[in-house]
């Protein structure tokens, strides 16, 4: 009896080390939320400057601009702040002036009374503003007028009054100097 004579052709032989190299690229979806992911050390946020502290805020412009055109072309829907959409569309200039849009917003509303700041905004946002007088007033609104950024529009700002049921539909707003110019509008909505 011959036994395991014909074994030895059908155990393939052992490859090389090169040839078992694992090919790894990188997941654009994980790379992507991680890119606008806070660190688990962020403090509580008082204003959108407190909120720039993933990827997308620090890292070179080009670098996040390049990886944000990568990942939307998979998801058209990609969670991402208003100001690198806006970048990516070619309306806005830089993240700076983002930045600078949302300071200046901070500079007219943290002095007035009635506005806070909401900093749990969908992933990647900046945040919005909220002014809570028109919240449960003499109207009995449930949700109170908010200010927040949007990339729909080159103004850049968005107000949606208060209201109830079913969001009504955006004002636009010509920028901080439009906000400004409209606010006693906006908060006569009680």
């Amino acid at each position: 009896m011959d036994a395991g004579q014909d074994l030895v052709s059908a155990i393939p032989l052992a490859r090389s080390v090169a040839a078992v190299r694992p090919r790894l690229e990188p997941m654009l979806d994980l790379e992507w939320s991680q890119a606008i992911e806070l660190p688990r050390f962020a403090l509580p946020a008082t204003r959108p400057g407190d909120l720039r502290q993933a990827w997308v805020h620090r890292a070179a412009e080009d670098a996040v601009l390049a990886l944000y055109r990568r990942a939307s072309r998979a998801d058209d829907r990609l969670p991402a702040p208003w100001w690198l959409r806006a970048m990516a569309s070619g309306r806005l200039e830089s993240r700076a002036l983002g930045f600078r849009i949302e300071d200046r917003i901070t500079q007219l509303l943290a002095r007035r009374p009635g506005w806070e700041f909401v900093p749990w905004a969908a992933d990647g946002e900046s945040g919005y503003w909220e002014f809570m007088p028109s919240e449960r007033g003499a109207s009995g609104h449930s949700i109170p007028t908010t200010v927040l950024n949007t990339d729909r529009h080159s103004g850049w700002i968005d107000v949606l009054p208060a209201h109830s049921a079913g969001t009504p539909d955006p004002i636009a707003v010509a920028g901080p100097a439009g906000l400004r110019a409209r606010l006693g509008e906006f908060e006569t909505e009680r």
